[in-house]
C-alpha cells in the first residue's frame, strides 16, 4: 500500500455523456448495473424503481416498479436473479425483491422504518438492509425468512456491505462520521470507531471490502464537533460531511495507508472496480475524479455538478450518475477513458505482479533478483528439458560361434522349420548397438500385421486400445500350435524425473 497520496496533476475537463437516460421525475439516489451491463435499476424519490435497456437507452417500462413511497436503495444480485428495492417514510418501511426470471415479488417486513441501504452477498443468497430504525437485518432471498439481525446499532445505517466470503457485515452510520463491522453469526460487534455527529442526516454513498476481506474503504470524517458537522442545507455550499476517502483494517478499523484527498466538497457517491483497480469518487458540488487505488493516484478529475448516485459497470468501461438539478432528474453514462483504465491497472502494487511509479527502488531490485531466479530455475523449463542423461551398459563383443549346418540338431531343426539348407546364404554380421537405440517407427512384427493378435478399437485420434475379449476356444488352438519359448527378460531402465511448470443524497432523517 502506498504510503504516501500521491497528488498528481491530472486534467480537468468535462466528461461527456454517451448515453442519457430519461424518464424519473425527482431525484434519484441509488443505481445498480446487472452483471451484464446491458441494463440497469434506478430507485427515486418519484416513487419508482425502473430498469433501463442501457445500449438502447430507453426503459423496459413494463417491468417498472410502482412504490407506495419513496425509494431510497436498490440492488442486483451478483447473478441478476434478484431486483432489490427498499424506501418508505419515517413511520414505515417498504422493502420488496423481485425474481428476475419468474417475476414473483416477496415483501420482506421487519424494519420499522424507511431503508436506506441495501447489500446482496457475494454468492446471491444473502440480501442485507440498513434502515433509519438503527438496525440491520440479514434475509436469506430464497426462502424470505430472517437469518440474523437485528443488529441493533447506535445511528441511522447509511450504507451496508457483505464481505465476500459473508461472514461479516460493515456499515457506515449518519454523516460517515461512524463506522461498525459486525459478525453475521455471532450477531456481535466486532469493532466500531467515531462517533454520531448530525443525526438529523444520512450520507448514502458506498462502503466496500478490499483486500481480501482484511480492509474496508468509505468516506468518513474523524470531525464529530458541532461546528464542523452543520446540518445539511440544499442551498450550502458542500462543506458539511465527509470530504476524504479512507481504507480501514477491518479488524482494528485502524486507517491504512493515506486517504484519497482531493474532493473539497462533501464526498456523494463511491465505486470501486471488481479488480481493486479502479476507484471513482464523486463530489456533490464538486467533480468525478478517477482514482488508481493502490497508489492513490489521481488519474483525472472532471467538472459536473450535484451528483447524487455513482456507480461503475461490471467491466468498468462505463460510469453512470444521476445529477439532482432542477428540473433535470436524468441518469448519465460516459465512457471510461481507456487509457485511464489502463493507467489504474498498471499502477497496481507488486502484490499484483507489477511494478508501479511509486514503488521503493530496493523493491524494485529484489523482484529482479526473483524474476532472475525464476526465468534459471528448473520449474520455468519444457517437461523433459531436464533428465538426466541415461547411460547404456556397452556389450561385449564375442566372436560368433562356428556352425556346422550338417551337424543333426541342424538337419532336425530344418525339417522342423522346414527350410532348404541349400539356400542358406552366409549368416550376415550384426553389429551390436545400444539396446535403447531404437526407433520410434521400428514396424510391427509380421504376425502382428497377419492378424494374429487380439482384435483392437479405433480412438477418435486414430490409435487404439487393446481389446482382451477372445474366444476360449481360439486362445487354446493358439496356445497348442505355439512353441514353448524362454520367457524375455526385461531389464528396467530408469527414467530421469521431469518437473512439471506447472450519494449522495442526503436525506431529512429526523422525527416529525
Amino acid at each position: 500500500m502506498a504510503s504516501a497520496s500521491t497528488k498528481a496533476t491530472a486534467t480537468r475537463s468535462i466528461l461527456k455523456p454517451s448515453i442519457t437516460l430519461k424518464g424519473h421525475g425527482e431525484g434519484i439516489p441509488s443505481l445498480s448495473y446487472f452483471p451484464d451491463g446491458q441494463r440497469m435499476i434506478s430507485g427515486s424519490f418519484d416513487k419508482t424503481a425502473r430498469q433501463w435497456d442501457v445500449k438502447a437507452g430507453k426503459e423496459i417500462e413494463e417491468v417498472r416498479g410502482d412504490c407506495k413511497e419513496m425509494v431510497y436503495a436498490v440492488a442486483v444480485s451478483r447473478n441478476g436473479q434478484w431486483v432489490a428495492t427498499g424506501g418508505g417514510d419515517v413511520g414505515r418501511a417498504e422493502l420488496k425483491v423481485c425474481e428476475v426470471e419468474t417475476g414473483i415479488v416477496k415483501t420482506f417486513k421487519g424494519h420499522s422504518s424507511l431503508i436506506f441501504c441495501i447489500g446482496i452477498s457475494a454468492d446471491s443468497t444473502l440480501l442485507a438492509i440498513g434502515s433509519r430504525d438503527k438496525t440491520a437485518r440479514i434475509w436469506n432471498l430464497d426462502t424470505g425468512k430472517l437469518v440474523a439481525g437485528p443488529f441493533k446499532s447506535i445511528g441511522h445505517m447509511g450504507a451496508v456491505r457483505f464481505s465476500p466470503d459473508s461472514k461479516k457485515l460493515a456499515a457506515r452510520l449518519d454523516m460517515g462520521t461512524c463506522l461498525e463491522i459486525w459478525d453475521i453469526q455471532s450477531q456481535k460487534l466486532d469493532v466500531r470507531i467515531g462517533e454520531l455527529g448530525n443525526s438529523l442526516a444520512v450520507i448514502l454513498s458506498s462502503i466496500f471490502w478490499t483486500n481480501k476481506n482484511k480492509t474496508v474503504i468509505t468516506t468518513f470524517d474523524f470531525t464529530t464537533d458541532s461546528e464542523s458537522i452543520k446540518l445539511p442545507d440544499m442551498a450550502d455550499d458542500g462543506s458539511w460531511g465527509p470530504k476524504m476517502i479512507y481504507e480501514f483494517d477491518a479488524s482494528t478499523l485502524e486507517t491504512v495507508g493515506a486517504p484519497f484527498e482531493g474532493h473539497g466538497k462533501v464526498v456523494t457517491g463511491l465505486a470501486l472496480s471488481f479488480d481493486n483497480a479502479l476507484l471513482v469518487s464523486a463530489s456533490f458540488h464538486n467533480a468525478i475524479k478517477l482514482w488508481a487505488f493502490e497508489s492513490r493516484q489521481l488519474l483525472a478529475s472532471y467538472d459536473i455538478k450535484a451528483i447524487h448516485s455513482l456507480v461503475l459497470s461490471p467491466d468498468s468501461r462505463k460510469i453512470a450518475y444521476a445529477a439532482n438539478t432542477t428540473g433535470d432528474h436524468n441518469i448519465c453514462i460516459c465512457d471510461t477513458p481507456p487509457d485511464v483504465l489502463a493507467q489504474a491497472r498498471v499502477r497496481m502494487l507488486p502484490k499484483h505482479d507489477c511494478l508501479c511509479a511509486n514503488t521503493p527502488l530496493q523493491d524494485i531490485a529484489r523482484k529482479k533478483s526473483n524474476l532472475n531466479h525464476l526465468l534459471h530455475s528448473h520449474s520455468t523449463h519444457p517437461v523433459g528439458q531436464h533428465k538426466p542423461p541415461i547411460y547404456a551398459i556397452p556389450t561385449v563383443q564375442r566372436p560368433l560361434p562356428s556352425r556346422d549346418l550338417q551337424q543333426p540338431a541342424f538337419r532336425r531343426l530344418g525339417d522342423l522349420l522346414r527350410f532348404s539348407l541349400a539356400n542358406t546364404g552366409p549368416v550376415r554380421h550384426i553389429q551390436p548397438r545400444d539396446p535403447l537405440d531404437c526407433p520410434a517407427t521400428l514396424p510391427l512384427p509380421s504376425n502382428r500385421i497377419r492378424g494374429e493378435s487380439a482384435p483392437s478399437t479405433s480412438l477418435p485420434g486414430g490409435s487404439a486400445f487393446f481389446n482382451p475379449t477372445q474366444s476360449s476356444s481360439a486362445t487354446g488352438k493358439q496356445k497348442a500350435r505355439e512353441p514353448k519359448r524362454n520367457p524375455i527378460k526385461v531389464v528396467n531402465v530408469p527414467l530421469g524425473q521431469a518437473t512439471y511448470v506447472s450519494q449522495l443524497h442526503f436525506r431529512w432523517a429526523c422525527d416529525f
